[in-house]
This record gives C-alpha cells, structure tokens and sequence, in this order.
C-alpha cells in the first residue's frame, strides 16, 4: 500500500496527488489529509474509479479496492 502524505495541503492538491497516484497504477492508497474538505474530494476520487473509501482515523483514509 502506498502511502500520500498530504498534511498542510489544502483542496483540491490531496485529491489531485491520489489521482495521479492511481493513474500510475496503485491498487491501495492511504492518504493523510488534514483539509477539512478532502474527505469529500477523496471520496469522489474513489468513487469515479471504482474504488472504495473508508475513514481510518481522524485524517486518515484509505482507498482501494
């Protein structure tokens, strides 16, 4: 699983670096994302691809399959 560190960047940079992420081919991404916007936006990323997401803590989430 990769992990994106993306803590202090605000909207819509986490949901541009996980796309970018999954067009190079990752399966499971766990992205660190303080924004209180990005759930939304990951969300949306993952939903567009298919893909699941879940909340694994605060600021953390998880996309994949």
């Amino acid at each position: 699983m990769i992990r994106l560190d993306t803590r202090g960047m605000r909207c819509p940079w986490p949901a541009l670096r996980l796309a970018r992420t999954l067009r190079e081919g990752a399966s499971a991404v766990e992205v660190l994302a303080d924004d209180p916007v990005a759930p939304g936006e990951l969300a949306a990323v993952a939903a567009a691809r298919g893909l699941s997401f879940e909340t694994m803590a605060p600021h953390v989430f998880r996309i994949g399959n």
